[in-house]
C-alpha cells in the first residue's frame, strides 16, 4: 500500500516483540476476536493484554460489524482501540488507506490537544500540532518549515508572535513529550523508547530528560511520565508567553 510498509505477524507474542522495536507511527491492524475457535465472537484477551502493555500503540480492529455487535465496539473503545476498519464498508485499498492516514502519528497530538491551554491561539496550536507530527515521523529541524510550506524564518517569526519557544526548542520538547508518552507503556524499556524517539542511546535520552525535566526516565516513569513532562512544558510555555508580553509592553 502506497506510503506504508506492511508486515504480516502471525502471533500475538511476535506482535508484542514487534511493537517494542517499531517507530511511534506504527499502526497495528488486528483481528480483535479470539483465534481459539474459528468464527469465535469473543474478543481476544491477547488484544486486551497488548493494549495494557502498550497503551500508546495505534491499534485498528479489522472486523465485520453486523447488527448486535455495538457492545463489542464499545468494549474495544474502552480498551484503547483507536479505530475500526469495517470489512463490509472499507472494502477497497483506497478506503483502507484513508483510514490508516487518518490515525497515523496521532498519539502525541491527541494528548497535546487535551493538555494545551484552551485559550491558545489557532496559529500557536497549529504550530504545536505540526511539530508533534514532525517528531512522531522522525523529522528534524527543517522538516517543520517544509511541512508548513513556509520558510524557516517565517516559522521562527510565527513562533515568536505566538509566544512559543523557537522551532528547534519546540521540536526538542516534542521529542521529550513523545518519549514520555512511550515511557508510560509498561511493555517498553528505556532503551527501546530512546531508539523510537531518535536518541542514539538510553544515556542520550537520560541527559535530555535531565536537561528539560530535571529528572531521569526511571524516576519519571514512577510518577507518570507524560503528566510530569507536560506540566514542566506548560510551565516553560507560560514563561515564554509572559516574556513576550513584557517585551511588547516595553516596546510600546
Amino acid at each position: 500500500m502506497r506510503g506504508f510498509q506492511c508486515s504480516f505477524i502471525a502471533t500475538w507474542d511476535r506482535l508484542r516483540e514487534a511493537v517494542v522495536e517499531a517507530p511511534p507511527t506504527a499502526i497495528l491492524v488486528v483481528d480483535p476476536y479470539s483465534p481459539a475457535t474459528p468464527g469465535s465472537c469473543r474478543l481476544s484477551s491477547d488484544l486486551r493484554s497488548l493494549l495494557l502493555e502498550f497503551p500508546s500503540a495505534t491499534v485498528l480492529a479489522a472486523m465485520d460489524v453486523p447488527p448486535g455487535r455495538s457492545g463489542d465496539l464499545r468494549t474495544l473503545g474502552e480498551w484503547g482501540v483507536t479505530d475500526v476498519i469495517c470489512l463490509d464498508e472499507d472494502d477497497t485499498p483506497e478506503a483502507v488507506y484513508r483510514r490508516l492516514r487518518s490515525v497515523e502519528g496521532r498519539t502525541l497530538q491527541a494528548l497535546l490537544q487535551r493538555t494545551l491551554p484552551p485559550m491558545m491561539s489557532g496559529r500557536a496550536r497549529m504550530l504545536m500540532m505540526t511539530a508533534a507530527e514532525v517528531v512522531s515521523v522522525g523529522g528534524k529541524g527543517r522538516d517543520l518549515a517544509r511541512r508548513l510550506h513556509l520558510s524557516e524564518r517565517t516559522v521562527l517569526r510565527w513562533a515568536e508572535r505566538a509566544g512559543l519557544p523557537a522551532p528547534r526548542r519546540m521540536l526538542a520538547w516534542m521529542r521529550i513529550l513523545l518519549a514520555a508518552v512511550l515511557l508510560d507503556d509498561p511493555g517498553r524499556t528505556v532503551l527501546s523508547v530512546a531508539h523510537a524517539c531518535g536518541y542514539s542511546s538510553d544515556s542520550s535520552l537520560r541527559r535530555a530528560m535531565q536537561d528539560f525535566l530535571g529528572t531521569g526516565p526511571s524516576a519519571l516513569r514512577k510518577e507518570g511520565a507524560f503528566g510530569r513532562a507536560s506540566r514542566v512544558f506548560l510551565g516553560e510555555l507560560s514563561l515564554t508567553r509572559a516574556a513576550r508580553r513584557d517585551r511588547y509592553s516595553l516596546r510600546f
